[in-house]
């Protein structure tokens, strides 16, 4: 289609006998501007009606505390929102670039994600803060790294909700137009921060703080555990995962073989 810009100046509304003309010596410079193929800038491209449909599915999980407290009729609302998202994304190839950077959780029916969550909800020493999909991708053409990253804590051992990070990493590959396979690598638990009882426990302020007490902060701060996944000669375990939606505040996947579904949003980078 084409697009005419006309002059505002002179509203095609006004009679020619309301205005006093001057003598045209340029007459083909004033013939309308007509731009073919013209595409406007994603800034300027608001699509109002996705957005709204975004803004409805983040509505529906905002109040399942990620998707632990959820009735049945929930359940069915927020598949129809995710749907209703994911069909004006349907059939776009897989975007590295875009999906490279960080994204939190708002909504998951995962049971390895939402065991955790129960189990922050009915233990009193154990808490779940942040969890996030860390992807690392910008420079590659078929594939990356994929963390997830779950900020957790004990209470009065350690700072609450970000007391440590476990970490599991994977190395994915894109194996379509929206599915990546993962290949779980390893997992970690790093980044202790130890709550000021602790510290004060090991080390008290008022005493003179021994070369052994400052020994064991520092191996607390520092401490990372990692334990592989594979085993040497043997494929790693691994699973297929269908990016569902992708934009640049928005992310929504698919576990495919009944693994749940998940919900992110752009996040500020961990590392």
């Amino acid at each position: 289609m084409d697009l005419a810009f006309h002059s505002a100046l002179y509203p095609p509304s006004l009679s020619s006998t309301s205005i006093t003309r001057r003598p045209n010596f340029n007459s083909h410079l004033n013939r309308p501007f007509t731009v073919r193929n013209f595409s406007f800038p994603s800034a300027l491209a608001y699509d109002s009606e996705l957005e709204s449909k975004k803004h409805l599915l983040l509505t529906s999980v905002q109040d399942t505390q990620r998707g632990l407290l959820t009735t049945p009729d929930q359940r069915s609302s927020i598949e129809e929102a995710l749907v209703n998202v994911e069909g004006r994304n349907m059939g776009l190839p897989i975007n590295l670039a875009k999906l490279d950077g960080t994204w939190r959780l708002q909504y998951t029916s995962a049971p390895d994600v939402l065991i955790l969550l129960q189990a922050a909800a009915t233990l009193p020493f154990f808490q779940i803060g942040q969890i996030f999909q860390k992807f690392e991708c910008r420079d590659q053409s078929n594939g990356g790294i994929i963390r997830n990253v779950v900020r957790w804590s004990v209470p009065n051992l350690l700072e609450e909700q970000e007391g440590a990070t476990l970490l599991v990493s994977a190395k994915f590959n894109v194996v379509s137009v929206r599915n990546i396979y993962l290949q779980f690598q390893e997992i970690a638990v790093q980044d202790i921060n130890i709550s000021e009882e602790l510290q004060a426990l090991i080390a008290p302020a008022i005493l003179p703080r021994s070369f052994i007490n400052l020994q064991i902060l520092q191996f607390l701060r520092t401490f990372k555990a990692q334990i592989p996944v594979r085993d040497p000669g043997r494929e790693s375990v691994g699973g297929l995962y269908y990016l569902s939606y992708l934009d640049d505040n928005m992310l929504l996947g698919r576990a495919v073989g009944g693994g749940g579904v998940f919900v992110f949003t752009r996040a500020q980078s961990l590392y």
